[in-house]
């Protein structure tokens, strides 16, 4: 009977952690969409103005980059700048939390 009670006790302690690591893992994703899409944002915007403003002066460019062309230019950064910046800081959450997770089990030890 003992024997069953600890058994019990020990899968919910191993259920509640496995609810607790998912938990973190969603909001440690939902930040690096967040911080993603902000970059994504500035980077489109940072590219965009320089691309059309020499698409319409520079003779160069205004012969040979057509509105796909420049379309192509800016949605490529601002992809570019979403995934650099989603995997840095998922992976600097993760980081964060592991070395969280590390010293309390220190503690406990």
């Amino acid at each position: 009977m003992a024997k069953n009670l600890a058994q019990s006790s020990l899968e919910r302690n191993g259920l509640a952690s496995l609810d607790q690591k998912l938990a973190m893992a969603k909001r440690c994703s939902h930040e690096g969409v967040v911080a993603g899409a902000k970059a994504a944002v500035v980077a489109s915007i940072a590219t965009a103005i320089p691309t059309l403003a020499s698409a319409r002066m520079l003779p160069w460019a205004r012969a040979n980059l057509n509105h796909t062309a420049q379309a192509l230019i800016i949605s490529t950064v601002a992809g570019a700048a979403y995934f650099i910046v989603a995997d840095k800081t998922v992976l600097a959450t993760a980081r964060r939390n592991s070395f969280k997770q590390g010293s309390v089990s220190n503690i406990g030890a």
